[in-house]
């Protein structure tokens, strides 16, 4: 394989280019819209996406190195406190600054984090979002509205799921990337293990079939992966803070774990191309989201 070096030309154009928003913005949606594959989960609840997740794009004379991050929130927990540093730390290697902002938000005056965007010379584009669920009008003002508070470089009519004007974030994003050699290999999709996607699909389904506090306080760790060239075996666990939280997610006669694991292994099989065999079991931790060793433990730190 051709090292990132031997694949440098003069005129290939690199970068990071972080996707920032606030909960439910579609920072996932655009992300995987971007490099035209299903890497960050998606589900219509807040606080959805807990780590940085790097997608790649790679064309012929680019590499683009997309940034998913957290939701911006004010931090109720020590959880909460590291997904906020996972968003800063975004900024600190970025290359182009992607704002996603949906069309129903509020207005970002009161908004801390629109200070830092203002003092940050990193070349910046508001991605307005969601713009296929208001009229001409209503994007025209949302527009005049950006330029006036934040005044990037541009301002982005976009429809994340539909799919529409994709194309102009990624025309902006080339035009200002620096001329550098490929970050990573070229057929490379991501940074992140298999096994970070394959626990991810595991929290998306406890996401969509868990309520109230439940799908906040999991989280899923891949204990063991046996890869072969007929079937892959995966064994999780659900990191869980209480023992009336277990009762939820094993459900009557182990129904909904049993729901969360066959939702699962589907997708992972499409996501592996492959037969899948999931075992996951429920273990309580209590308070583990407020406790530095488990979440150094988990990846947050």
């Amino acid at each position: 394989m051709q090292s990132k070096q031997d694949l440098f030309m003069g005129d290939h154009r690199a970068g990071y280019i972080s996707i920032l928003g606030k909960p439910n913005a579609g920072k996932s949606t655009l992300l995987n819209a971007l490099v035209q594959e299903n890497l960050s989960i998606v589900t219509p609840k807040v606080q959805t996406t807990r780590h940085r997740i790097l997608g790649i794009r790679n064309e012929e004379d680019s590499q683009m190195v997309f940034s998913d991050t957290p939701g911006i929130l004010s931090p109720s927990y020590l959880l909460q406190e590291a997904m906020m540093k996972a968003v800063y730390s975004s900024l600190e290697d970025a290359d182009v600054l992607l704002l996603i902002t949906g069309m129903d938000e509020e207005t970002w005056e009161e908004e801390p984090f629109l200070e830092i965007l203002k003092n940050s010379s990193i070349p910046k584009a508001v991605v307005l979002n969601k713009v296929d669920l208001s009229d001409e009008s209503g994007v025209n003002q949302k527009m005049d509205y950006w330029k006036s508070v934040l005044n990037p470089e541009k301002v982005i009519p976009v429809s994340a799921i539909k799919g529409f004007n994709i194309d102009s974030i990624l025309s902006f994003v080339r035009d200002h990337l620096p001329v550098h050699p490929p970050y990573f290999d070229k057929d490379e999709l991501s940074d992140r293990h298999i096994r970070f996607f394959m626990s991810e699909i595991i929290r998306e389904k406890i996401l969509q079939f868990c309520q109230k506090e439940v799908p906040y306080s999991a989280e899923v760790v891949i204990t063991t992966y046996e890869e072969s060239p007929d079937i892959d075996r995966i064994y999780a666990e659900i990191i869980i803070e209480r023992e009336s939280q277990k009762v939820i997610l094993i459900g009557k006669g182990g129904e909904m774990i049993k729901r969360i694991g066959s939702e699962a292994r589907i997708q992972m099989e499409a996501f592996l191309g492959k037969k899948v065999f999931v075992d996951i079991r429920v273990k309580v931790i209590e308070g583990w989201r407020s406790k530095q060793a488990y979440l150094k433990r988990f990846g947050y730190e």
